[in-house]
């Protein structure tokens, strides 16, 4: 059995059908209101804060997956996250299983160095030192072997479905919309994006092959990183029209934020959007050569048809 703790997210959905295709029929799908992806999912409701809960829904369980994904709250982030891991991490050790976890880059610093899987977890930012804490938690139970584990990290999120990420949000939603999208602070600086049919797949790997197991890996990116400005371009290019977009200087992200909970809240990641964002996957690249990354064009097409762009 292998079980997605947090599955209804664009990445435990994605999880679900590659496991189901490729390693195993035997799926359960854990969260408060879990939904099957396929008729053959078994369903199991559990609070991830809850840790007999958790123990529960890992019975009989080989490999666990966490996918979930919080409320976009710095608060929640910095007193739940290092619950829910310590949740899961107890629930493993006593099921005997191991643990795949899906994390981001939120812990890093707002840099322009290139991000590899030693990079020092330092953000000042709350959400940021949430994040910091939970992987600080799982490291510690891998070194001290207390379960079998693995981290897979993945930058900002773009891709069709239920995808959620700023440049879905601001590009191809408002463009679904027929509005206009939108750029934070400049259009000229290298972006690093994770098509997320893409995560799901290279998660469901690292998962089923054992050597990977006591690591960080970055998951993999298209590493002809593109400009916000490129972007579009391409988005142009498909469409056969041009595409008007806005870039929001900063000032006018400030006044907002006193408006918008969601933008307050991604107030610290800001920095990262005004210089070049380097996220390096050759590890995984390197280890599994035969996986294929979607390229840029590739996955801007996918979301154009899935959005239904015009």
């Amino acid at each position: 059995m292998q079980t997605i703790l947090g599955a209804n997210g664009i990445i435990g959905e994605g999880l679900a059908r590659e496991l189901r295709k490729n390693y195993t029929p035997h799926i359960k799908l854990v969260g408060r209101n879990p939904q099957k992806v396929d008729p053959n999912d078994e369903l199991f409701r559990a609070d991830l804060m809850d840790s007999e809960s958790v123990v529960k829904a890992l019975e009989n369980t080989d490999i666990a997956y966490l996918t979930v994904g919080l409320p976009y709250d710095s608060q929640i982030w910095l007193r739940d996250w290092v619950i829910v891991m310590q949740n899961v991490i107890n629930a493993c050790r006593k099921n005997h299983c191991k643990l795949v976890y899906f994390d981001n880059t939120y812990a890093y610093p707002q840099d322009s160095k290139i991000q590899t899987e030693n990079t020092p977890l330092t953000s000042n930012g709350e959400k940021g030192k949430g994040k910091k804490l939970a992987a600080e938690l799982l490291l510690k139970a891998i070194a001290n072997k207390e379960i079998e584990a693995v981290i897979c990290r993945a930058p900002e999120f773009y891709g069709p479905g239920i995808t959620k990420g700023l440049t879905n949000s601001l590009i191809f939603e408002n463009l679904k919309k027929g509005k206009e999208p939108k750029v934070f602070l400049k259009d000229n600086v290298l972006r690093t994006l994770i098509f997320t049919p893409d995560a799901s797949k290279a998660m469901a790997l690292i998962g089923n092959t054992a050597a990977a197991f006591g690591e960080t890996w970055h998951l993999p990116c298209d590493d002809n990183r593109l400009t916000y400005k490129q972007f579009i371009a391409e988005i142009e290019h498909q469409l056969g029209r041009q595409v008007k977009y806005k870039v929001l200087p900063w000032l006018v992200l400030k006044i907002g934020s006193f408006f918008d909970k969601n933008l307050k809240e991604t107030q610290e990641l800001l920095p990262r959007y005004a210089i070049d964002n380097i996220f390096e996957s050759s590890k995984f690249k390197t280890t599994f050569p035969d996986f294929k990354v979607t390229t840029y064009a590739e996955g801007i097409k996918i979301i154009i048809y899935d959005y239904k762009i015009k």
